[in-house]
């Protein structure tokens, strides 16, 4: 039963994020702009996931899906945000990020996923991660109000479940194993006090710290997967899972820091 209930959510985490994106025409404000930035960042480390489970053959049908919308939505959330971004280094970010997104998604549509191709793609998905977040930042500054730290901290919540996910299965097909494992141990310790920051923030709303909760029982589940037994079909499945309900949840507390921002 508590296995059907969690896939049931991963199927609404799917289309909430891919309706995300065409909620909006265009960036409607700062707050919109960090939130959908900060996208970005997760749809860099979600697609690389799609393709790790893909090539694995982990939840083949969902991880299809999960990367065709992501590739979607990252082109859609792109152009908006090259349009919103004002002339100078935050135009110029948005530039390069445009440059190094083509060369990532040519990786991986161009061919079917294998070994082979997973360091290569990894090294992609990082550039493309590095510049996201670049751009998120300027935007925060560009704010210069106190609660669009938290829009980021929150979004960055997001890009660190499918990382976590992305290594553990970059690490399960044994894809320069010492430095994912290196990596996914880092983002679980960057995740936990990310959390308990916009728990205890005094912007946090009801609706927020209610959302907080949900996320914290994701969390406890994605958690758990994330120890169980590296080389088990049945645990990469889980972790792809439970990797979409948490980022169903972070999503929601991005989203709800982002209209206080206005």
């Amino acid at each position: 039963m508590k296995n059907a209930l969690t896939r049931r959510s991963f199927c609404g985490a799917t289309l909430a994020l891919a309706s995300a994106g065409a909620s909006h025409a265009q960036v409607s404000n700062l707050g919109d702009a960090i939130n959908k930035a900060g996208r970005q960042r997760m749809l860099s480390q979600r697609m690389a996931k799609a393709w790790m489970g893909l090539g694995q053959g982990v939840e083949v049908e969902s991880a299809r899906r999960v990367l065709d919308q992501s590739i979607a939505l990252f082109d859609r959330q792109l152009t908006e945000l090259k349009s919103f971004a004002p002339a100078g280094e935050t135009r110029d970010t948005y530039v390069q990020l445009e440059s190094a997104w083509s060369g990532y998604k040519t990786l991986l549509v161009g061919s079917a996923p294998s070994k082979d191709l997973g360091k290569p793609l990894l090294e992609q998905a990082g550039k493309v991660l590095a510049l996201a977040h670049k751009g998120t930042g300027l935007y925060e500054l560009q704010s210069g109000k106190p609660g669009a730290k938290l829009v980021n901290v929150a979004g960055r919540q997001r890009m660190l479940s499918q990382r976590m996910a992305q290594f553990y299965l970059a690490n399960a097909w044994n894809v320069d194993s010492a430095a994912s494992l290196r990596e996914m141990a880092k983002a679980r310790d960057e995740f936990i006090p990310a959390l308990e920051l916009l728990r205890n923030a005094p912007e946090a709303t009801p609706e927020i710290k209610q959302t907080l909760a949900l996320a914290d029982g994701q969390w406890l589940f994605f958690d758990n997967a994330l120890k169980a037994r590296i080389n088990s079909a049945k645990a990469a499945s889980d972790v792809f899972v439970t990797s979409e309900n948490l980022l169903q949840a972070m999503d929601r507390v991005t989203t709800l820091y982002a209209r206080i921002l206005g």
